[in-house]
């Protein structure tokens, strides 16, 4: 037997490729999947089966394109009307590959149609050794129970406990957990580091498993999670299945003339993937600074409408592949060009460019006068400290609430890091906004010793914009 982990960037997405002899299982497997193909083909082995653990909702299930390049037969929960798929199964079915039986066990709370998948080696015993928990189960905590709304969190959270110790735990301490994601994920909070665990080193350590009922519903209620407006969408697809990719084609390589052509186009958005600091030297006037990697590979959905055609600008060629890999697992199949000279090629045409001031935090706080300091990160973020008079705005809400922020103010964009403040200062450059990124953010802003405030916790967003 082989298993192989196939880890999605930025969503700290986890998918697996399990394997005996001729025979072999992908569970939860990304759109992108042809990696899934050659695995099989390289082990000499047919995909059997796709298993889903419940309808995704941060990414594009990759099960309907899987099934096209393997005839794989796809299984999922019998508890929503998925609209593809072979296997709807309930609570206690399996179905066999080589020598191993996979069972379902309806682990809701998470989402209500949550399984996890516990596997057996038929050569051997009929106790499972391992079991794929999806986002039921993550390493050091626990999925998020606040999808179907504040209003049922709590019923939702009873679920998910009797799930984990009536459902999970009683398979025994040794059997090995796989996770449908990892730190960083959006599905859950304060997930550890490691790639893998065992149900009985959870029950020792994870947290969510050393309370009562009680308290472990109050402990997920007082979560603070996003839900990102792109979670509608990706809940649409997963129901019903995704357009396959083998029908798209790749973005266009365009000359500065057909980009500018095409920017005129109503329903067009550039987006440019450079760093910050790139980004901020010069940028084609109009454009989102969306940076390669966990910026496109999640911040993408929080900001871009799916109406949209997506024009790209790259630090290098071969960056573009993987732009769009990001852009597919998250359903925006518009990615329509890319500027092929790149911005070295606009700048030579003579084209108009745009700049980005950026500051030091020692800058900042020297000239504190003359800048109104922006806090665009999480909530939950602010709750660590924040620069005093700051105003607070998530970087995702402002394409909807820029509009109401002060035009005569010169605002200083600060993040942890720069990154996103790069997003949202994008944002408000197109809006018209005099804008200046501060590089290093509050992370530099704490190590160099400059002074927060801790905001009041009967009121924790005053006096947040």
């Amino acid at each position: 037997m082989k298993m192989y982990t196939i880890k999605s960037e930025g969503i700290a997405h986890n998918s697996y490729m399990l394997i005996d002899g001729e025979e072999s299982a992908v569970f939860d497997p990304r759109r992108d999947c042809k990696i899934y193909a050659h695995l099989a083909r390289k082990n000499c082995s047919k995909i059997r089966y796709i298993f889903e653990t419940h309808r995704n909702e941060d990414y594009v299930v990759g099960s309907p394109e899987l099934q096209s390049l393997s005839n794989a037969e796809i299984c999922h929960s019998k508890q929503l009307p998925f609209k593809y798929g072979d296997h709807n199964l309930d609570d206690g079915e399996s179905l066999k590959f080589g020598n191993l039986k996979i069972k379902a066990i309806n682990t809701p709370g998470h989402t209500d149609e949550s399984l996890c998948y516990a596997v057996s080696d038929l050569t051997k015993t009929a106790a499972p050794f391992m079991v794929f928990t999806g986002d039921t189960l993550f390493v050091g905590s626990v999925g998020r129970t606040d999808l179907q709304g504040k209003e049922k969190q709590s019923a939702q959270a009873e679920k998910l406990y009797t799930s984990l110790h009536e459902k999970l735990l009683p398979l025994g301490e040794g059997v090995l957990v796989y996770p449908a994601h990892g730190i960083g994920s959006v599905c859950g909070s304060e997930i550890g580091e490691q790639a893998s665990t065992s149900l009985g080193y959870e029950g020792q350590t994870n947290p969510f498993l050393k309370l009562c009922k009680e308290a472990f519903v109050q402990r997920c209620l007082a979560q603070e999670l996003i839900v990102p407006d792109y979670f509608a969408k990706m809940k649409v697809y997963n129901l019903s299945g995704p357009s396959q990719l083998r029908g798209l084609r790749s973005p266009k390589p365009l000359s500065v003339a057909d980009f500018e052509e095409e920017m005129a186009e109503a329903d067009s958005v550039v987006v440019d993937t450079r760093l910050p600091n790139a980004f901020a030297g010069s940028h084609v006037p109009g454009s989102l600074n969306i940076w390669l990697g966990g910026g496109t590979a999640v911040y993408s959905g929080w900001v871009l409408d799916y109406d949209q055609r997506i024009l790209l600008v790259v630090e290098r060629k071969n960056d573009l592949a993987r732009v769009a890999r990001h852009f597919w697992r998250l359903g925006f199949d518009n990615v329509y060009g890319f500027l092929c000279t790149g911005i070295s090629g606009w700048q030579a045409e003579g084209k108009p460019i745009n700049h980005i001031q950026t500051l030091s935090v020692s800058e900042l706080k020297e000239n504190s006068e003359r800048y109104l300091v922006l806090d665009v990160r999480e909530s939950s973020e602010w709750q660590e400290g924040v620069i005093e008079g700051a105003v607070r705005v998530f970087f995702a809400d402002l394409p909807r609430k820029a509009d109401g922020l002060n035009r005569n103010k010169r605002y200083a964009v600060i993040c942890s890091v720069g990154n996103r403040a790069s997003i949202a200062a994008s944002i408000l450059k197109r809006k018209g906004f005099e804008v200046s990124n501060v590089l290093g953010g509050m992370t530099a802003w704490t190590k160099v010793g400059y002074p927060t405030v801790t905001l009041r916790k009967e009121n924790p967003m005053d006096p947040a914009f």
